[in-house]
């Protein structure tokens, strides 16, 4: 070996080369996983569907002026009880309103029912179900036995009850009902997702680092456990949606003045063989709104929680 050589490797043996340095690989694994989230539900065709549908019926319920220059509440009698033609393009009702414009007015307060609804209950879900499931002992006891209080009552019957008693029965208080009596669910769900991720390595370790209780739930827990939350609450926007169709159906939701899907499909039941397009209009649109966040919801939940996908 020439002498060159020698001296380079003996500097080479004295002055290693510096190891590359480590670097915190928490905040990547969670980009990773969103992006994993977000690849998965591109792929997916019914998110997409879902995705389409849900922002043309959000957009109607915000905007309803985009879809229609009719004004719902112009309702002259002699126009009553048309069928569906290229001027009114579902009809009118008993009244003489315009039933096209009033089922796209409709979409607003249907849909702030169960955006209120299923958005509350998310967020009350969450801290009790990451309280009860992280603590367990006699917080998850007290937790969970008002969750079997109110479970014993079906939330339909309960709504029913309560809501007949009430005089006035507007968004706040169909949705204040539904709230009070659905909650639990969502709760339960968050106490299991927590439960099944409270023993991993990653949360041991983070006890053995010192790192408090609300850290690690923070931390460690909430972003690896609402993965089957997050697509619940959006499968629940649906049911909730339905739900005050049913309630309205019955005649303890909405009142009128408002304008809402339930009240259409209240008003059509007396008049179903002579004039069906009151039933069916309305029925659609529930239908497909139902449609798109049980959609949305179960392509979510796919996406967000590990342990369904495919290894």
């Amino acid at each position: 070996m020439t002498e060159p050589n020698k001296r380079a490797a003996a500097s080479a043996a004295v002055d290693p080369a510096p190891a590359p340095e480590s670097k915190p690989k928490r905040s990547s694994e969670d980009a990773s996983l969103w992006m994993d989230a977000w690849r998965s539900l591109r792929r997916n065709p019914w998110f997409v569907i879902s995705a389409i549908l849900l922002l043309v019926l959000i957009t109607m319920a915000l905007f309803p002026q985009l879809f229609t220059d009719q004004n719902p509440r112009e309702c002259p009698l002699s126009r009553s009880r048309q069928d569906p033609s290229a001027e009114h393009w579902f009809g009118t009702d008993i009244q003489g309103c315009d039933y096209y414009s009033r089922v796209i007015y409709g979409a607003r307060n249907s849909m702030a029912v169960g955006a209120i609804v299923s958005l509350t209950i998310l967020g009350i879900g969450i801290v009790l179900g990451l309280l009860s499931g992280f603590f367990g002992r006699w917080i998850d006891a007290l937790i969970m036995r008002i969750t079997d209080l109110i479970f014993a009552i079906p939330y339909i019957l309960g709504a029913l009850v309560f809501l007949a008693v009430q005089q006035d029965r507007g968004v706040r208080e169909v949705a204040f009902i539904l709230i009070l009596f659905t909650w639990p669910t969502m709760a339960r769900l968050m106490r299991s997702s927590v439960l099944a991720v409270i023993n991993n390595e990653y949360v041991m370790a983070a006890r053995a680092l010192g790192a408090g209780p609300f850290t690690i739930m923070r931390r460690h827990i909430l972003p690896n456990s609402l993965g089957p939350v997050v697509g619940y609450a959006a499968v629940y926007t649906g049911v909730i949606i339905g739900a005050e169709a049913t309630l309205t159906f019955l005649g303890v939701g909405l009142q009128l003045p408002s304008i809402s899907w339930g009240l259409q499909l209240n008003d059509a039941q007396g008049y179903l063989q002579q004039m069906p397009h009151l039933l069916v209009f309305p029925l659609i649109f529930v239908g497909l709104t139902v449609f798109a966040f049980t959609t949305m919801g179960e392509a979510l939940r796919d996406a967000l929680d590990p342990k369904s996908k495919k290894r």
